[in-house]
């Protein structure tokens, strides 16, 4: 069964970056005077396979064997006043570095994107008319089993919109998932998930933190994620009440759908920083301090001479008190 679908159900907007979500959506990139522009928010989707319903399957979901073929259709509709000519391409998906879904750029693909083949590469659509394309997926006959997201893409007037695509091989599923280099950072917790299994996962994520003062406890909840095979998200946790002085271990739990889950910890030092910068003052005024006394020390020491030589007042008088004898005796 393919993951819950109000993910299926938004919008997938393409801007030259790639950036996809679910159903189709026109993406906020800059026309170009030189190509021609939708002239109203165009829309795509699977066919309604003759149900006369537009977009009533929100992504294409596909299962087959490797090496076999399989056929759908596309839906394009230009509600504009003029017609437009569309391009189609099929793109690999992957997740972007904080989780979102996104595709692949032209000629960037080289799995599930470059298995799709429409009928047509560019279809004219007049306006206020719906193209029905046919598209057909061929699987390789190497094809590893799992989940393979991708999308068909629709440009025109540099705008994409287009369709996500599901398509599973039949073989042996691994939910495989690790979360990895956690840190704490101020008062957020930062993290990294890794799908290494073939199958797409919506981890759920529990939190807790014990210290000396404070404790954290928050409960398993979904997370706005969906994480396709062998793509990894650096995600953050919000630690609003994060102690000011303390020393604590946070714990990161993760679990998804078919017995994938993981846990790791990482302590955190928490110090104010008005008191670490007063002591570095005090030492720093400290070694000073040692510096200066030792310096006139230094001083007093070569004034007096080397040790053992008698003080040169003192001696002078003793000499004195020679002449007087010596001129008492003459």
């Amino acid at each position: 069964m393919p993951p819950p679908g109000h993910t299926a159900r938004r919008a997938l907007a393409l801007p030259l970056l790639a950036a996809l979500c679910c159903t189709a959506a026109p993406a906020a990139a800059t026309e170009t005077s030189a190509a021609p522009a939708w002239t109203a928010t165009p829309s795509a989707s699977p066919s309604a396979h003759g149900s006369g319903q537009a977009g009533a399957r929100p992504y294409f979901y596909l299962e087959g064997l490797p090496g076999s073929v399989l056929k759908d259709r596309l839906s394009v509709t230009n509600p504009g006043t003029e017609p437009v000519t569309v391009r189609l391409r099929g793109a690999d998906a992957y997740n972007a570095g904080d989780g979102s879904f996104a595709v692949r750029r032209t000629d960037g693909s080289t799995g599930t994107g470059t298995w799709l083949r429409a009928a047509r590469t560019e279809v004219t659509v007049p306006a206020r008319t719906r193209a029905e394309v046919p598209v057909t997926f061929t699987v390789p006959a190497d094809a590893s089993p799992g989940d393979h997201p991708g999308a068909i893409v629709a440009e025109s007037g540099g705008r994409s919109v287009g369709v996500r695509v599901r398509l599973r091989v039949g073989g042996p599923r691994l939910a495989a998932l690790t979360v990895e280099d956690v840190g704490v950072h101020g008062r957020t917790i930062r993290y990294t998930l890794v799908n290494r299994g073939n199958t797409v996962l919506v981890p759920r994520l529990a939190v807790s933190a014990d210290g000396l003062f404070a404790q954290l406890r928050r409960g398993p909840r979904t997370l706005p994620v969906e994480l396709l095979p062998g793509q990894r998200a650096r995600l953050t946790e919000p630690w609003p009440n994060a102690p000011a002085l303390d020393s604590a271990t946070v714990r990161l739990r993760v679990k998804a759908a078919g017995g994938a889950q993981d846990e790791a910890t990482a302590s955190a030092l928490f110090v104010p920083r008005a008191p670490v910068a007063g002591g570095a003052l005090l030492l720093v005024a400290a070694a000073s301090g040692y510096a200066l006394r030792r310096r006139r020390r230094r001083r007093r020491g070569r004034r007096a001479g080397p040790p053992g030589d008698p003080p040169t007042e003192p001696r002078k008088h003793t000499e004195d008190r020679h002449l007087v004898k010596a001129g008492a005796d003459t």
